[in-house]
């Protein structure tokens, strides 16, 4: 067994009951076989150990009060998984489905994903069990202050910058930055996805679904193609899928289908991205909702039917291991060229085996969904320097970034003899920098 596989064993019998985990650490230590065959010093300092074990795992009660007065008591979690590079980096996660296996798996893939921007952030992600859906503003504030009451003992702008990521959007991060605030005394830059108000940058918004479209379109030019013309279907109707959407439609393409955890709407003359923002980000309604209101529009109760719609591009922009290997399967008899992933793994590893065996290109969440972090590093430069940049600004920026990540992935596919695996090349590439990075920074 080689050095990768013991620590991959090793893993799996220390942290049982961890499926997500696991998976994360399957992909991504299997696809590090080549580099530590070249590294025989990353083994006799136990490097892949100290990279797969978190550096800090916070858990902590959150009770909080509803408007009936009735006491809740959630579970809350920090996993600040790796800083060698900078200070730890990535979102947090409010829904029912959020334990210590999704924690640990997200923070190890973000940072991978935050070695890939480019910029000096670390890996770590956090968040609660907690179900924002349904819920007052009161409830939700009450929530986040006492959220934060334990959180902001472990985080700072040079220690740890958390952001928002599923059921943490724009008001959660107000209340959350708001008891940072009363509690620390202190207007800094430790939360990111803030309002433009307090400190927020122009994009950030927008980041994640149209850095995915950025990268989708560059691979794409890079084979003598576009996004013109092409038939696109996107998972979900939240953040990412709305501004991907909107993005791939600029440039051309046409948004045929797209669902919420109901059902899926198709419409075959391209969504209506306004009629879509009115519905989930005003009404907060339910996608359906969109087929009563647009013409040709037709409503499908259940999910997984997304899949069978014809397509040229798929972007699953949900949640983890929505695509299976059949839904892989049926998506590429159905037509699909490229899946580009918005949200974090939302392809099983069966899936990613199934796309790869069709000459699907595939490019994983960890480089496609990077624009959000990007951007929210962005944020904290701007915060640091107390600079302001125009959307246009940011967004060239952004669009630098994508394009580089890229790049980077399919040369470092390409020089550990894989060419054209985005997944083994995203893993490369980012972790050939961590790994540099503590090497350099001894045993600790």
């Amino acid at each position: 067994m080689d050095y990768a596989e013991r620590v991959l064993a090793d893993l799996k019998k220390k942290n049982p009951g961890e499926p997500e985990f696991h998976q994360a650490a399957t992909e991504i230590l299997r696809s590090l076989a080549p580099v530590v065959e070249r590294h025989p010093e990353y083994e006799r300092t136990a490097l892949l150990e100290r990279f797969v074990e978190p550096e800090r795992v916070v858990l902590f009660r959150v009770p909080w009060v509803d408007d009936r007065g009735a006491v809740h008591v959630n579970k809350g979690y920090r996993v600040q998984f790796n800083s060698a590079i900078g200070p730890y980096k990535g979102g947090l996660r409010f829904h029912p489905s959020v334990d210590l296996s999704v924690m640990k798996f997200l923070a190890l893939e973000q940072i991978l994903k935050n070695s890939l921007t480019g910029l000096p952030i670390g890996g770590g992600k956090g968040g609660s069990d907690f179900d924002p859906k349904g819920k007052s503003d009161m409830e939700v504030m009450r929530f986040c202050q006492s959220f934060m009451a334990e959180l902001y003992r472990h985080i700072g702008q040079d220690t740890d910058v958390p952001a928002g990521d599923i059921g943490v959007g724009g008001r959660e991060i107000g209340y959350l930055f708001g008891e940072y605030k009363r509690l620390c005394g202190e207007h800094v830059g430790v939360l990111t996805g803030r309002g433009l108000s307090y400190g927020g940058s122009l994009v950030r918004t927008e980041a994640t679904g149209y850095g995915l479209v950025y990268m989708v379109e560059e691979a794409l030019r890079c084979r003598g193609d576009s996004l013109e013309g092409k038939r696109v279907i996107i998972s979900g109707s939240g953040n990412v899928a709305i501004y991907a959407c909107e993005k791939a439609q600029a440039l051309g393409a046409k948004v045929v289908a797209m669902y919420d955890s109901d059902g899926y709407v198709t419409d075959m003359d391209g969504i209506d991205v306004a009629v879509l923002k009115q519905i989930k980000e005003v009404e907060r309604g339910r996608i359906k909702v969109y087929a009563a209101r647009v013409p040709g529009a037709e409503y499908h109760a259940g999910c997984r039917g997304i899949w069978s719609v014809p397509c040229d591009i798929a972007l699953p922009c949900a949640t983890q291991n929505e695509i299976d290997a059949e839904s892989a399967a049926l998506l590429v008899k159905n037509g699909v060229k490229l899946i580009g992933e918005g949200a974090n793994m939302p392809t099983t590893l069966a899936g990613i085996e199934v796309f790869q065996k069709a000459g699907v290109v595939f490019l994983p969440a960890k480089a496609a969904n990077a624009g959000g972090v990007a951007t929210s590093a962005l944020e904290m430069a701007q915060s640091s320097g107390r600079l302001y940049w125009t959307f246009e600004e940011v967004d060239a920026k952004l669009k630098a970034i994508m394009t580089g990540i890229y790049h980077n992935m399919d040369e470092a596919a390409k020089a550990y003899g894989v060419t054209g695996d985005y997944v083994a090349g995203a893993n490369i590439a980012g972790f050939r920098k961590v790994a540099d990075a503590m090497m350099a920074q001894g045993i600790v």
